[in-house]
């Protein structure tokens, strides 16, 4: 059997993890949801920010009483160096709920952007943090007729502007200030993740 090069397996694996992440987020298999991270792992989302075990109770919470969320990947680009390596992948977020009484769908497209390192001979997420790069909503049901309120829709950037209504509506705090395509936000985040591979410490 041929031998595989050490950093296509390194990138194989951790492609693994980000795919594994979503798979098993989705299907609630919490155990190999768990099994993404490093122990410290950090996650930010627009409804929640802190520690991967706080994220998978308030995730199994949310399951608990209906709130349906799924996310769906497609190409990963990482950059690797020696034991730490960022991974950035396109995906969207698609969350079903009410908005003003009316049942919706919002698809917010963007990329994870996460930071990995390898402990032990294991990739797994250190921080994933998202760049929300445009969304919009539909009804559910197409002849349904919908009227946002434009001032509190005004309130969040634009890149998740209407996943943020409606989640503010399914009563989560909403964090303004998320990274977006362009801005001081997501560019503060590349030096960060600059900052990483050169072998700094990262906070959330």
């Amino acid at each position: 059997m041929p031998r595989v090069d050490a950093t296509l397996a390194d990138r194989l694996a951790i492609r693994d993890v980000v795919e594994t992440w979503a798979n098993a987020r989705d299907s609630r298999d919490w155990e190999a949801f768990r099994a993404c991270w490093h122990d410290d792992g950090y996650m930010m989302a627009t409804w929640f920010q802190g520690p991967k075990e706080d994220f998978i109770r308030v995730s199994q919470e949310g399951a608990a009483r209906g709130v349906n969320i799924l996310h769906f990947t497609g190409g990963v680009r990482i950059t690797l160096a020696g034991t730490r390596a960022i991974a950035q992948t396109r995906m969207t977020i698609m969350q079903r709920g009410p908005v003003d009484g009316v049942l919706c769908d919002v698809a917010c497209t963007g990329r994870f952007y996460d930071f990995f390192e390898q402990r032990d001979g294991r990739w797994a997420i250190v921080l994933r943090q998202p760049i929300y790069e445009k969304d919009r909503l539909d009804p559910v049901d197409p002849g349904a007729s919908l009227s946002l309120d434009q001032a509190a829709l005004a309130r969040f950037p634009e890149g998740y502007r209407y996943l943020a209504y409606l989640q503010s509506q399914a009563g989560y705090p909403v964090k303004p200030d998320m990274p977006g395509l362009t801005g001081p936000e997501v560019e503060r985040l590349y030096q960060r993740g600059a900052a990483w591979l050169a072998g700094q410490p990262v906070a959330p």
